[in-house]
């Protein structure tokens, strides 16, 4: 194999790359983090069809294009079919199925979905349930995540519960990661470097390259956290 060969596979891996790196972009976000069975066999077969492309010797960029491109319009089509024909929905993404229901197992639901106690018991322990008894619905959604409403006498009480007033509940801030001062965070929160320098002196650090991260909100102020 001569210097020729490397630089073509080189190529072809780079263009397959930022082919299906834009394929995710233009199908969209949820792709990436709500995978239902036909997005799992999809990335599996788009990795199929990139792979056997890269390494035919017959094969070269325009190939490994058309099979990209083949591929991203076939599931933009389903994409679309699915939403705008709710009945395909199911077929493709899967629905969701209730197996636990007014604290009562649905044996048979459990079933459908191929779903033991072990494995029951390890998605509530996910949710930080440890009991059955404190489940009043449990539901296994399309992506095979357990959601869970809890009894009331278990769940944690609100401050609307508790007759609390509402308190403002603002985003912490970034100052500093990894040693590094986030300035344009700093200055948009109309402080400035050298408050954050002396923040950090009283908080026992002797610079800022000694803080793993700090974080800032306008209630609790400057929280900082050190490398162990």
């Amino acid at each position: 194999m001569h210097v020729g060969v490397y630089g073509e596979i080189i190529t072809e891996v780079i263009f397959g790359f930022f082919g299906l790196f834009l394929l995710t972009k233009i199908l969209g976000k949820t792709q990436m983090n709500q995978i239902t069975p036909f997005d799992f066999i999809a990335a599996i077969a788009a990795g199929e069809l990139f792979g056997n492309a890269l390494f035919d010797p017959d094969a070269g960029i325009p190939q490994i294009a058309v099979a990209i491109i083949t591929w991203g319009i076939l599931m933009f089509v389903i994409e679309k079919l699915t939403q705008r024909f709710k009945r395909t929905r199911g077929f493709f993404e899967g629905k969701p199925s209730v197996i636990i229901s007014q604290g009562e197992i649905q044996y048979n639901d459990m079933k459908v979905n191929k779903m033991d106690f072990n494995q029951l018991m390890h998605q509530l322990r996910a949710n930080n349930v440890f009991s059955l008894s404190e489940v009043d619905y449990a539901i296994i959604e399309a992506d095979g995540s357990l959601s869970i409403l809890k009894k009331s006498a278990y769940q944690t009480p609100t401050r609307d519960d508790l007759k609390l007033k509402e308190q403002p509940n603002p985003l912490p801030i970034s100052f500093i990661l990894d040693g590094e001062i986030i300035e344009d965070n700093v200055i948009n929160s109309g402080k400035t470097l050298d408050w954050l320098s002396q923040e950090v002196k009283k908080q026992g650090f002797d610079t800022v390259a000694d803080v793993a991260y700090a974080e800032w909100t306008p209630t609790n102020g400057l929280f900082t956290g050190a490398y162990h």
